[in-house]
């Protein structure tokens, strides 16, 4: 992948990767216990981590897009928890409202969010409403100078922990497609109130929770786009995370046969066992090679749709067979906590369902290929 990569884009890379040693790996234990890193987080915004690609007229650091996804793709070797905490923030949140937002709404959250004051969450789940987005059911009614929300959405990344929501409600539910707005929510306003916290296969350190609107008044300032653009803004947003998780994938995937790697090097094994690692090592490099393609399509403004999803749906396989696969390569010794080869595991199999299951990825790609 270097041959890809600029002189920039190396450095960038190698520095993610020091601040993923220093600042993360200690923190990965508290994590596992369920301790979501508050402070880890402040300091990745004092750094600029959560503002890769936000131009720095809104306090990012102005870097390209593919620079965004190797800083995932680094920070998720060491912590996928991390990865899908940044991915969520910056893909589905920070850059929406960059994209789609007024100039006070970018003025108001994109420095925030970038910077770190403030972490982001995307809220578009629902009971009746997982992978057909246009099923949602939360309703936004409109009045003189509000919109009035009441719904449930459950699922959601960073929930209760995050100060800023991108939240997705129903306008006009006479319309085809509902006519799906997107609005702005801010923590704290009443009748906003956070619900269960999943316990989790993976991931522990994340929060993922039910969201529950009742009666929620929300300025009409605070919808994003126009009324009826939610879908819209939903399903760009959707572009870019699905390249986010595809590098959280890929970060999972070699640092599991990284795992597998230094394992057999201190305990060596038949050839016919040995030999295994070269049928994932090349599908790492095939899941590299669609995920940074993604990418570059992503930065230079090119159709993405079919590139992100091919990504997505290649790289999430490629994280649970190569997970997979190397528990057992490591034996009995890979299923117990003395390695991290089960944490890799854990974590690996939720990239096949968020952001859009592998059955949705694939019916993606069915369209843009007819």
């Amino acid at each position: 992948m270097d041959v890809l990569l600029t002189e920039k884009q190396r450095l960038w890379r190698k520095r993610v990767a020091e601040f993923a040693r220093q600042y993360v790996f200690p923190e990965i234990e508290a994590m596992e216990q369920g301790v979501f890193p508050k402070t880890l987080l402040a300091e990745m915004g004092r750094q600029g981590f959560l503002g890769i690609p936000i131009p720095d007229k809104y306090h990012g650091l102005g870097a390209d897009f593919t620079t965004y996804i190797m800083a995932i793709h680094e920070l998720s070797k060491v912590s996928a928890t991390i990865g899908v905490i940044v991915s969520v923030h910056t893909s589905v949140v920070t850059m929406p409202i960059l994209a789609f937002g007024t100039t006070e709404q970018k003025e108001s959250y994109v420095p925030k969010l970038a910077s770190g004051q403030k972490l982001g969450a995307f809220c578009l789940t629902e009971p009746k409403a997982g992978s057909d987005a246009s099923s949602i059911q939360l309703k936004a009614e409109r009045t003189d100078d509000h919109y009035v929300l009441n719904g449930t959405k459950i699922f959601i990344t960073s929930g209760g922990e995050a100060e800023v929501y991108l939240v997705f409600a129903v306008t006009d539910p006479t319309s085809a497609k509902k006519n799906i707005s997107a609005f702005i929510v801010e923590k704290g306003t009443p009748g906003f109130t956070i619900g269960k916290d999943e316990k989790k296969m993976g991931l522990h350190g994340s929060k993922t929770v039910t969201l529950h609107f009742d009666g929620v008044r929300i300025p009409k300032k605070q919808l994003l786009g126009a009324e009826g653009d939610g879908f819209r803004i939903a399903m760009s947003s959707l572009n870019a995370g699905r390249i986010g998780i595809a590098a959280q994938s890929l970060g999972i995937a070699e640092a599991a046969l990284a795992e597998a790697v230094t394992y057999l090097k201190q305990h060596p094994a038949g050839l016919e066992t040995t030999i295994r690692l070269g049928d994932l090592g090349t599908k790492l490099e095939a899941a590299k090679l669609l995920v940074y393609q993604a990418a570059s399509y992503k930065e230079a403004n090119r159709p993405v749709t079919k590139k992100a999803s091919m990504a997505k749906l290649f790289a999430s396989k490629t994280a649970v067979d190569i997970s997979t696969e190397v528990i057992h390569l490591l034996g009995l010794a890979g299923y117990t906590k003395q390695y991290r080869a089960e944490r890799y595991f854990r974590d690996a199999k939720i990239c096949e369902i968020y952001e859009g299951t592998s059955e949705i990825q694939r019916l993606v790609i069915c369209k843009q290929l007819i």
